[in-house]
């Protein structure tokens, strides 16, 4: 029996699978395709989601969900707006595990966390969030980098720090679960902003003023949530901030980049962000919240104005302190 079990293979999922088996642990990557399932036992890859990156011995593939949750620990690599239905379906063979949250984003119905949503359907199982910098490529490629890993029990949280640190995953602990899944939900958003700036051609200095105004909005609403805004000075939240605005290995930023130079894209990659926005921005209306990038990008994104109306909207703002 495998000591962990990855649900999800893309290719975040499948990175961590590939560095904890790396480390020496017992890991089995769950797949919903049997073709895919069959593809990656063959090739000791995954040829779809993270092509060139070979299975350690330790790593097996299954599309037999009751085979990977007979493991004790869970993670949870499935996009953010399946979460719920993937959870409540399959309610019973998880509901008494550790389940580790590795998705980021906001749920487009319920305006909620994963924290929550987890929470609401499976109030049995001992639940922890884990979020961060990281690029899938580069974990599986065994750089370096450092993750956030946070739940509401002390206990917990150290239990899994110390199992799920690998030899090339250094993680830290925190207590606020709420503050570092929406630092690791917004940043997706403003990620999504600097795209669209500098691929209309807007200039480095207008995504440096995005980032830096978009870390202001991301800590007015976690405040407002009752999470710690300083919870986003951290890894889940200015670290993950960074990497993402600033990398075309972000699908974020890069799916903005192409909205903002009008170029082609692939319909079949999943872009959390662009859900998340549509959730944040009614999430942060409702509760009076002055998100105005985030409002921006969603009006950008469902064909309301142009990027060069959203600029002039921003620039025309009420002057203020800073």
């Amino acid at each position: 029996m495998s000591e962990i079990s990855v649900l999800g293979a893309g290719a975040f999922g499948t990175a961590l699978a590939i560095s904890l088996a790396r480390s020496g642990r017992d890991i089995l990557l769950w797949a919903r395709s049997d073709e895919a399932v069959s593809a990656m036992q063959t090739a000791r890859e995954n040829l779809l989601r993270l092509p060139g990156k070979a299975f350690p011995a330790k790593l097996a593939a299954t599309s037999h969900l009751a085979d990977a949750c007979t493991a004790p620990i869970l993670l949870l690599a499935v996009p953010m707006q399946q979460l719920a239905g993937f959870c409540e379906a399959n309610k019973t063979l998880i509901q008494h595990k550790t389940l580790v949250c590795c998705c980021k984003g906001v749920d487009l119905r319920s305006e909620r966390g994963p924290l929550a949503v987890l929470e609401d359907t499976l109030p049995e199982a001992e639940i922890a969030i884990l979020s961060g910098p990281s690029f899938a490529v580069d974990i599986a490629d065994g750089l370096p980098t450092a993750l956030t890993l946070a739940g509401r029990r002390q206990d917990t949280v150290d239990r899994l720090q110390s199992l799920l640190t690998t030899q090339n995953i250094r993680l830290y602990s925190s207590l606020d679960p709420l503050g570092v899944e929406f630092g690791g939900a917004l940043k997706n958003v403003i990620a999504i902003a600097c795209g669209l700036a500098i691929g209309a051609g807007l200039g480095e200095s207008a995504r440096a003023a995005l980032m830096t105004r978009g870390f202001a909005e991301m800590q007015r609403l976690v405040l407002r949530l009752g999470a710690d805004p300083a919870t986003l000075s951290g890894l889940s939240g200015f670290g993950d901030l960074v990497l993402t605005c600033t990398s075309e290995k972000s699908r974020n930023y890069s799916h903005g980049l192409k909205l903002g130079a009008s170029t082609a894209i692939d319909p079949t990659v999943t872009v959390e962000g662009v859900a998340t926005a549509q959730a944040v921005a009614r999430l942060s209306q409702g509760l009076g919240i002055d998100m105005p990038i985030t409002t921006a990008v969603t009006q950008i994104l469902n064909g309301q104005i142009s990027i060069s109306e959203a600029a002039e909207v921003l620039l025309a703002r009420p002057l203020k302190r800073e």
